[in-house]
């Protein structure tokens, strides 16, 4: 027997089942962790992944069934039991006071904030040095309100680390960071785990459950179906039980590239906070090509991004849509204009949380298609919901659900559809799969296929350089808001693009100029 196999039982789940309606989002689910142990929990998105570590972590409370941490049985729906057992929780979707400081929000919840026994200095000391041991680099003053969701993620993953939890519960805690990034942090995490502390890891990344993890369980439709040590399974067969199938990637053809849609010509933004604004940059996007941009978050991105929705305006340089100069920019030209845009933030710009699908669904055509003299036609939002929930498999109760209720992925589809089902000419997929199950990894990955080969341009940003390496015609780097070279599919190696990635790139171009 191994040693981690007789090592002592830290977490215990016994018969978890939770019902929300009639959606049975765990059904009757066991499973035991030991002592320096990591455990990947996998399954499609609304599987009941997240539904089942909020159980654990006290925000829900299960239907029928009991959760022991260290022999002793929690008591049902509370966090503080869990925090003051040694449960820790990295949250997929955030859980952070916008308008407070970096610290004040790791250290919220531990103690008060005014109280006379806290230690700012020592506080800070300490976030600073957990920081640097995890790679995990963010200004401890800094407003988070004004921080990009990359940075965010990271002050969620220090948030846990802050209060030495024993059991640490990572719900996708790898979405926005860098493959570097992620490297460092699983190395940091392989240190402690030698040091007796215990994971649940969530990870739709089969690559990083393969490097990580010593078990994995699969869920399927609240279920556990599944249970394999790491070293007796492949990612292959992993992707299948998760699924219930094979699953296959899309197939992309090369294509001759059509007539150029967007044209930037040394176009320039202002900064936003730290964030850096575009520096003189030089971007086409034509027409049945899939444009990538790889770079470490908060480069640049957003303000690209924002340029193309319509929220910002360049500050120098020209900006033109299928060879007319774009004046008075706005987001309702931009829809107007044939832009389909899949935000980077699918739940503070993507979505309303207390909207329902269906307002949600037609957020950005309800007054062209919904509309007649001021009254919207709800019959037909309603329809046009179902028939997204149904196309894109959005897994939820119906058309009348809070989407602040779905799974992360769940919600991401529906955007998808939103977008795609306008047959926008140019199409901004931003992180379009962050958060997504593998199968619904190919299903997006597919559909902006589709929509190149009908002749639509697509800029996809991304920070997961297979991803952009596999869909991409182009690919330029973004690093500090200046714009590399476009680089054919297939020229370019992973290590040659995080040179320019790491601002390298740009260094040996200025020199040989």
């Amino acid at each position: 027997m191994s040693q981690k196999a007789q090592a002592q039982t830290v977490l215990r789940l016994s018969n978890i089942t939770k019902r929300f309606g009639a959606l049975t989002a765990n059904d009757d689910v066991s499973f035991d962790l030991k002592r320096g142990e990591v455990i990947a929990l996998l399954g499609e998105n609304g599987a009941g992944k997240t539904t089942l570590m909020n159980i654990i972590f006290g925000q829900y409370t299960a239907d029928t069934g009991a959760v022991e941490v260290f022999g002793q049985e929690l008591p049902p729906g509370n966090p503080h039991a869990a925090l003051d057992a040694g449960v820790g929780m990295v949250h997929q979707h955030f859980t952070l006071a916008g308008n407070l400081t970096v610290w004040e929000n790791i250290v919220l919840g531990s103690q008060r904030l005014r109280s006379l026994r806290l230690d700012s200095k020592a506080a800070k000391a300490k976030i600073a040095g957990l920081a640097k041991r995890f790679h995990l680099v963010v200004d401890p003053e800094a407003k988070v309100g004004r921080l990009t969701v990359g940075e965010r993620q990271r002050v969620e993953i220090l948030k846990a680390l802050y209060r030495e939890a024993r059991i640490l519960i990572l719900d996708e805690p790898t979405a926005v960071l860098t493959p570097q990034e992620s490297d460092a942090l699983f190395a940091t995490l392989r240190e402690a785990v030698g040091q007796g502390l215990s994971v649940v890891f969530i990870s739709h990344k089969l690559h990083e459950v393969m490097a990580i993890a010593d078990r994995t369980l699969v869920l399927r439709h609240g279920k556990l179906v599944a249970e394999r040590a790491i070293g007796d399974t492949s990612r292959e067969e992993l992707a299948a039980l998760m699924v219930g199938g094979k699953v296959s990637p899309p197939k992309i053809d090369a294509m001759p590239a059509g007539p150029a849609l967007m044209r930037l010509t040394g176009v320039s933004t202002k900064g936003e906070g730290r964030a850096p604004g575009l520096q003189t940059v030089n971007l086409t996007l034509h027409a049945g090509q899939i444009t990538g941009l790889a770079g470490v978050s908060g480069n640049g991105q957003k303000a690209l991004s924002d340029l193309i929705s319509g929220l910002v305006q360049p500050s120098a340089g020209g900006f033109e849509i299928a060879g007319a100069e774009v004046a008075d920019w706005s987001p309702r030209r931009a829809l107007s204009r044939g832009i389909g845009r899949i935000p980077e933030d699918r739940h503070h710009t993507g979505t309303i949380a207390d909207f329902d699908l269906t307002e949600n669904a037609v957020l950005e055509t309800y007054a062209k298609d919904f509309a007649r003299h001021g009254w919207m036609n709800w019959a037909d939002a309603k329809a046009r919901a179902e028939s997204l929930i149904a196309t894109y498999d959005v897994r939820c109760p119906g058309p009348d659900t809070r989407i602040r209720l779905l799974s992360g992925g769940n919600m991401q589809k529906l955007i998808l559809g939103r977008v795609l089902e306008t047959a926008p000419r140019i199409i901004l997929a931003n992180q379009p799969v962050r958060g997504l199950d593998i199968g619904a990894v190919n299903y997006v990955h597919g559909r902006l296929a589709e929509a190149r080969e009908k002749g639509a341009a697509v800029l996809l940003i991304s920070e997961d350089l297979d991803e952009i390496m596999t869909l991409s015609d182009v690919i330029h780097v973004i690093s500090e808001g200046r714009l590399s070279p476009g680089f054919v599919r297939g020229t370019m190696r992973a290590e040659d693009l995080g040179q320019w990635m790491a601002g390298a790139g740009f260094a040996e171009a200025a020199h040989a100029s």
